[in-house]
């Protein structure tokens, strides 16, 4: 099983996981006529199939007890249930973080829903696993706070034009960076306590968690869905060539981008990996402004606000990664 053996191998992991964690949305941004909700069925499918791909290849080399298919056979249950449910939350937490970009759009949605993940899930992997210098570590997720608030002050200057469903889009945010916070934890006890499993297995049963959820979470919002009318899952096999493309190379992206994560939290601690991957809102919000010009038109205001965002982000990341001393 492949692990970075310094931290300088570990950070480079950890920054390639928050740029495919802020870059794999604009899978979505670039479908035509092809609903959320139909799109994440395919976005669902590749996450598992990367994570396993990874698992037969980089968690296999070496075949010993740390190997994929012979750490799956020593762990204990419990943690391969833990993982489960972990990706049941994440799918859920997914789900509303997509239909929040569907409505406030990128450089808003990731910012506010990553930036609160950030902080309850930093918070509960440190108290499960602590791993580097709380004080450190503790500022770092103010300063990322600090940024959602900025984030969401630049959203309110912007002319009311340009805000539909402000509200509802905004709530919808707030729940889903709850909720995304809450899969992390569930990584954390599941990599270190009992037989454990190694960074590649967690992953699988993470994402497999999340496709089989998908029967849950998915139809549910299939049927009552946050954005337009509801749809069907007929919708799904007669979507683009494209679209299903695209779905599954946004699951990819992330996919791949969560292992390198777990991978590099063997080192340095899950919560500490976890904080530097979810600088993925200054990526996210980089493609919101320059690729997707949500920002435009925006006063002075919105766009100091922005600036401002990013340096505290900039600060998150910093303290976080000192944070591992």
């Amino acid at each position: 099983m492949f692990t970075p053996d310094t931290f300088g191998i570990a950070l480079i992991m950890m920054i390639t996981a928050a740029v495919c964690w802020g870059s794999w949305a604009n899978t979505f941004k670039g479908v035509k006529n092809y609903r959320f909700e139909l799109f994440y069925w395919d976005y669902a499918i590749g996450i598992f199939l990367i994570s396993l791909i990874l698992a037969l290849t980089m968690g296999s080399s070496g075949h010993d007890s740390s190997s994929f298919v012979n750490n799956i056979q020593s762990a204990d249950k419990s943690n391969i249930v833990s993982t489960l449910i972990g990706g049941a939350i994440f799918n859920l937490a997914n789900l509303l973080l997509v239909a929040a970009i569907d409505m406030a759009g990128l450089a808003i949605a990731f910012p506010v829903s990553i930036g609160i993940a950030l902080v309850v899930g930093v918070l509960l992997s440190y108290s499960l696993e602590q791993k580097g210098n709380p004080l450190f570590l503790g500022i770092g997720v103010v300063c990322a706070l600090v940024a959602v608030i900025l984030d969401g002050k630049a959203y309110g200057s912007l002319p009311s034009t340009s805000r539909n469903f402000s509200r509802k889009s905004l709530i919808t945010c707030v729940v889903s960076g709850v909720l995304m916070g809450l899969w992390n934890p569930f990584m954390t006890y599941a990599m270190t306590r009992g037989n454990s499993l190694s960074p590649y297995s967690a992953a699988v049963f993470l994402t497999l968690g999340a496709l089989l959820s998908c029967f849950i979470w998915n139809l549910y919002f299939m049927k009552h869905p946050l954005v337009g009318e509801p749809v069907g899952l007929g919708g799904f096999f007669r979507g683009s060539a494209s679209g299903h493309l695209l779905g599954l190379l946004g699951g990819v992206i992330w996919g791949a981008g969560t292992v390198l994560s777990l991978t590099a939290g063997k080192l340095t601690g899950q919560a500490i990996s976890y904080a530097i991957g979810q600088s993925a809102p200054m990526v996210a919000a980089l493609w919101g402004v320059l690729a997707w010009k949500e920002f435009a038109g925006s006063g002075s205001r919105a766009k100091i606000y922005l600036a401002l965002m990013f340096v505290f982000y900039g600060l998150a990341i910093l303290l976080v990664a000192r944070a591992n001393g």
